[in-house]
This record gives structure tokens, sequence and C-alpha cells, in this order.
């Protein structure tokens, strides 16, 4: 993969290589409702055991769209939950997402790395919709070409210098040391990655607080990533505003911690107009997969984030898309000491852990 040249990170991998044995990256998920913290550990067998998870709900309007609106406060969060979770190791895994960074699926003829190396700045130009001079580049040959064909597809990341550092920035101040900058939606491919066989094709969707993450894993390789900006804060505030009700109550209703009484019509059809509107967006990105790949069939949606534990959204999107939806779960192939985490806790965060186990899952660069 080329350089994505960030001073003492490594650059981001779109999907876990071959299994190493070196230390592991604390992750750090860090979205606009709530920061996620995920330590794993890798054995000699390969297998990853959890160390260490926790969760610390940010102030409103902390960071949007991706972007750090309040890093003074989000700094001392992190530190402040690091702190609970007694982690020692100050090596962090984060990810980003939003209109500042571009994924971009591109065709070139078969180059050697150096070769591409060299090339992709100046095809990347006309890809990107920033001044190529204000973002960080990255790319990996997906090596998709066969003997009879000389080009290969191309995975294009870039992210705008700005708000990747402003993250280096933060994070240095929370006492801690960024070693790996990655992508939401290939964050969660490696978390998929880390528990189940990539030889199906799949549709992970990620549903967070303001935005929901799209990749379509065909064969083990990412066919399209995509953020959304809607996620299941929508939702929240509106049974919020339609009962007038508090925010914290109108989550409730919406995970089904409170019983919806005679608001339960009305309840359903607020989720009905909301998640339809979630499932057109994963309907454009399934009719465009389809269009590039009319021989594939998705043998399966998986659910993941905050939005995941909506009471019957699983169900709802499999209707409505007509193919099997499951909830991820992030841990199912990782080992525990219940001893030391609450299985109860772990199998309830499970669902919103799963960026940050991720991250959790990546070796830390040389």
């Amino acid at each position: 993969m080329g350089k994505f040249k960030l001073p003492s990170i490594n650059l981001p991998q779109i999907s876990l290589t071959a299994a190493r044995k070196e230390k592991l990256a604390v992750g750090l998920d860090i979205g606009s409702h709530a920061v996620k913290i995920c330590q794993m550990s890798r054995s000699s067998d390969n297998s990853y055991r959890l160390m260490s998870l926790g969760s610390a709900q940010l102030p409103e309007g902390s960071v949007e769209d991706g972007m750090l609106q309040n890093p003074e406060e989000v700094a001392r969060i992190i530190s402040a939950l690091y702190k609970d979770l007694k982690i020692k190791d100050k090596k962090v895994a984060i990810s980003i997402s939003g209109y500042s960074v571009i994924v971009k699926k591109i065709n070139l003829a078969v180059m050697t790395e150096t070769e591409l190396e060299a090339h992709i700045q100046s095809e990347a130009e006309q890809y990107i919709p920033f001044d190529i001079d204000d973002v960080y580049l990255d790319f990996q040959d997906l090596k998709t070409n066969t003997e009879d064909e000389d080009r290969t597809d191309v995975m294009l990341v870039a992210a705008k210098k700005e708000v990747v550092d402003g993250y280096l920035d933060m994070l240095r101040t929370a006492g801690l040391k960024p070693v790996i900058v990655d992508v939401d939606a290939f964050a969660l491919e490696n978390a998929y990655e880390a528990n189940f066989s990539l030889e199906d094709t799949v549709a992970l969707i990620d549903i967070g607080a303001s935005k929901m993450n799209i990749n379509i894993i065909a064969h083990g390789t990412s066919t399209i990533a995509r953020d959304v900006v809607l996620g299941s804060r929508q939702l929240s505030e509106q049974i919020q505003s339609r009962f007038d009700i508090s925010f914290e109550e109108a989550e409730a209703l919406k995970f089904g911690r409170e019983e919806a009484g005679d608001r339960q019509a009305e309840l359903e059809n607020l989720f009905t107009n909301t998640c339809t509107q979630w499932v057109m967006e994963i309907k454009r990105a399934l009719d465009f997969f389809y269009s590039n790949y009319p021989d594939e069939t998705i043998a399966k949606i998986v659910l993941s984030g905050g939005g995941a534990r909506i009471q019957g959204i699983d169900r709802f999107f499999a209707e409505e898309c007509g193919i099997p939806v499951t909830i991820f779960d992030p841990f199912a192939s990782v080992k525990q000491d219940s001893n030391k985490i609450d299985p109860e806790y772990v199998q309830y965060m499970a669902p919103e852990m799963t960026l940050a186990a991720g991250l959790a899952s990546r070796p830390t660069p040389l």
C-alpha cells in the first residue's frame, strides 16, 4: 500500500493481512455521541482475547460530521475513560469518516508498487474534490487483474490534512500516541474479518448516532465503501419532538427500555418513516453493487452500531431489502475472561463496539 504521509503514523489498511503476532493497538472509536475504547491481545494460535472495553458519552456537538468541534473536552473524556479502564498502552488506532474523507475505487493499468506510488497522485487529482496539497493520500492495489487482463482495481483514499491533524493533536493532548489512522468502513471490515470468513458476499452496515457506514465485501475485497449522513439520533429527536419528552426518555423508547403503551402506533409510524430513509440509502448501494457485479449474490446484511439495537430493525431491513439480516457481534470469536469483564456488559455493548474492535485488531507498526 502507498504511504499515508503522516509523521509516525502507519498507513491505514483496507483489510487484515496475513496473521501476525505483533502487539495490537488500542482501538479508539470517536463518534458524534460517544467515545468507545477496545483493547485486545493476540495469542500464539492467532486467536484474539478481549482485555478491556468501555464507552463514555460526549457532550452534544463535540464531533460533527467527523470533525472535532471541542477537542479539549474530547481529550479530557478520553483521558478519563483510559484511566477508568486502567489501560497502560498509549498506542492507539483511530478511524475517520465524513465529507473530509474520500474513498474511491479506480481502474488502472497493472503497475509495480513503486510505479503505482509514483503515478497515484496525478491520477488522484481527477477524483478528489479538494486541493491535492490539502489531503493525505493512500491506496491499495486490489489485484483484480487476471492473466488475460492488464488492468486492476485500486482503492484510493484521501483525507483532509486539517481534519486528520486535528485528531492527532487532540490525542497527543490526551497523552496518547496515535499509530494508525484508518477509515470507518475499513475498520468495520476488519472487525468482521477477525470473526468470520470473507468467502461470501456481505453488506456491512454500521448505524451510528449521526452517520451510517456501508461496506459491501465480495470474496474478501471491499467493492463499495461509503458514508451516509443519517443516524439513530435522528429517530430519537423525532420521538422527543413528537411526544414532548426528554432525549433520554426518547432513547429509552427507541431501544425498548420503556414500554410505549398507548404511544405504540405513533412510535411505529415514526420508526417506519425514519428507517425507510435508511433502507433507501442501503438499496442504492445494493443496486450500484449489482449493476457492477450482476452475477454476484449478497448472502446477508450485517448490522452494527448503536442503531442496530433498535427493536425490530433487523426484521424491518430483511423485509424491505429481501436479504437475510443479522446483528453483528464483533466478539463472537474473541476469548473473554468473565472474571475480569462482565459478559452481559460485553453482549449489550457489542453492536456499538464494532469499529473500536476492528481498530483493536490492528497490529501496531514496527
